[in-house]
């Protein structure tokens, strides 16, 4: 809802690269139908290709996560570039006018529900009877037996706000869409229940890795569908209430004609028994047409609906109770190559970046930067009261003294940083690498993965999370974020305010 910024940089960077106006114009008459989505509907690629083309109409599909698009939208940017938007749910549209006017149909075409995965060992802390576990049940079970799970990020993704809206619904007793009182009313219970959670993300794809990659955590909150694509869990609609994703395929007010007729033929197809038949089994979507009966293995009982808070100002505000008070804190390691290379335009864009996203550190946060070149040149740890305002701003004095010089030390630096976290403390942590080249000094990447070796087993959890930038070599940022469970980020497709503002996501 709020956190497109890094989006909307990335769309206008990579369009101005393809040449601005022009472009525009050709890419809105080259035949094409193109839909901004939300980047979970990536298995849908291929069903939706098909059903395109058996009707004549050549879709391409751009991905974004949600609650991104939908500033994006409210911005005026997908009018320029897209006819049609397919999110999880337009619930976050309805509650922004200047975003909600600029969709004039809507065709849900398939739905999810947020759910509970737990495994088997697990869910005795449950009561052993999926049946019969609400919410309610999974807040004490976290705080009496220990009960772990992840959760993606409310401010970056939509299954992660639809989790937390069900989870505060079902605390508070609300009887319709949740208030600023009700969201009061259950922060006490809320604390509790965000002590359980070990995981986060600003996607399903990776939370689900770093979900099995971990194997010691005992619960995923996400939708159904994702759910049911992890094998061995049992997946629990809890009896309180869910929040359910529509997917609907809308049109946008600035499609001509012809294009308003190319969507509503391909919602229609998406709508047929048969491709809705297709839909079940292979996503693990329910239907939306009464005639298809959902897939095997999906529970057909009637859960209760939990609406979505009836104002921005409440989702905002259930936002920033999350991420202030309600969530657990992190502790990052920014690595920032501020080598000879970085000197001039380089440097000026990573001053910028992070500039613009310590606006975004949170309450309690802890925030260390660490600048290198031939060497790590300085530790600079912060940490943010629960008042973030007063931290940011001795952040950004720090980063206007960044000066680059000497060569690129990627490994040693890396080794440095994991030795100033500390995983003795209830915190997400993590460490996001920046650099613009390749290691010329220091520690090998052989050296590094034996170091890594060595870690204790907290330390190795710990992911990094590379940002490609200028002259950085993808195979070896790559190699990093696998061999630490982290995510490569890249900056040269979008931007570097994009990319480390994707990063929030991830702490």
């Amino acid at each position: 809802m709020r956190r497109a910024l890094a989006l909307v940089l990335a769309v206008v960077a990579l369009l101005a690269g393809a040449g601005c106006t022009a472009e525009k114009e050709t890419r809105r008459a080259d035949g094409h139908l193109w839909i901004l989505a939300s980047s979970e509907l990536r298995d849908m690629e291929p069903i939706v290709e098909r059903v395109g083309a058996d009707i004549g109409v050549d879709v391409r599909l751009f991905y974004m996560g949600t609650l991104e698009a939908a500033d994006v939208l409210a911005k005026g940017e997908a009018d320029q570039w897209y006819q049609a938007v397919w999110l999880s749910s337009n619930d976050s549209l309805r509650l922004r006018p200047e975003a909600a006017r600029r969709v004039v149909s809507e065709t849900p075409v398939m739905s999810s529900p947020v759910a509970l995965g737990v495994r088997p060992a697990a869910l005795r802390k449950l009561g052993g009877k999926p049946d019969d576990v609400t919410w309610a049940r999974v807040a004490q079970a976290v705080r009496d037996d220990g009960l772990t799970y992840g959760m993606t990020d409310p401010g970056s993704s939509n299954s992660g706000f639809s989790a937390l809206i069900s989870v505060a619904s079902a605390l508070s007793g609300a009887q319709s869409a949740l208030t600023d009182a009700d969201v009061e009313k259950a922060t006490p219970r809320l604390k509790e229940f965000f002590r359980g959670q070990k995981l986060t993300s600003g996607s399903s794809g990776w939370l689900a890795s770093a979900y099995k990659r971990r194997g010691n955590v005992d619960a995923l909150i996400n939708y159904e569908s994702v759910l049911k694509g992890i094998p061995g869990l049992t997946v629990i609609r809890p009896r309180d209430g869910v929040v359910t994703a529509d997917y609907p395929l809308s049109t946008l007010a600035s499609a001509d004609a012809a294009r308003r007729d190319d969507v509503r033929r391909l919602a229609d197809a998406l709508r047929t028994p048969k491709v809705q038949r297709e839909i079940t089994e292979r996503t693990h979507r329910r239907p939306v047409v009464a005639s298809v009966p959902p897939a095997s293995g999906l529970d057909e009982s009637r859960r209760r609906e939990l609406p979505f808070p009836g104002s921005r100002s409440v989702a905002d505000g259930l936002l920033d109770s999350y991420d202030n008070e309600l969530r657990r804190p992190s502790q990052t390691v920014y690595v920032l190559d501020t080598s000879g290379s970085m000197e001039g335009d380089r440097l000026a864009q990573l001053k910028k970046a992070l500039t613009h996203v310590s606006g975004r550190f949170r309450g309690r946060e802890e925030v260390t930067l660490m600048p290198f070149g031939s060497q790590v040149k300085d530790v600079r740890r912060h940490a943010m009261g629960p008042d973030p305002r007063s931290g940011v701003a001795d952040v950004r004095a720090d980063i206007g003294t960044l000066t680059a010089e000497g060569d690129t030390a990627i490994y040693t630096s890396l080794e440095k940083a994991y030795d100033e976290l500390r995983t003795d403390r209830d915190m997400f942590t993590s460490i996001v690498l920046m650099t613009d080249g390749e290691n010329t000094a220091g520690s090998t990447a052989a050296q590094f993965e034996g170091f890594h070796a060595l870690l204790d087993p907290a330390q190795r959890e710990i992911p990094v999370f590379p940002i490609l930038f200028g002259d950085s070599d993808r195979g070896e940022l790559e190699h990093i974020a696998e061999l630490t469970g982290g995510r490569l980020f890249d900056a040269r497709q979008g931007s570097l305010d994009g990319a480390f503002e994707e990063i929030r996501g991830y702490q």
